[in-house]
């Protein structure tokens, strides 16, 4: 793919779903989504844009979660 300022990306199914995520961990939190947000590694595929490292929810530990940790939710 060019590197075009005019080209259009799309939001692969899959990115959508770890925005969704991420989301859904920071309201649950009510902590900031942007750092998880800004530590997405995207790929462009003919899918779309592809998160490759989409962040994971803890769904039975009660513990608070802190900044930090959303910024570990994605894999470097």
């Amino acid at each position: 793919m060019e590197n075009n300022e005019n080209t259009a990306l799309k939001l692969s199914n899959q990115a959508m779903g770890a925005i969704m995520m991420a989301l859904q961990e920071s309201l649950m939190n009510q902590l900031d989504i942007v750092p998880i947000l800004q530590n997405f590694d995207l790929v462009h595929t003919q899918e779309g844009l592809v998160v490759q490292n989409p962040p994971t929810v803890r769904i039975s530990n009660e513990a608070l979660i802190s900044e930090d940790d959303l910024k570990n939710m994605v894999q470097k």
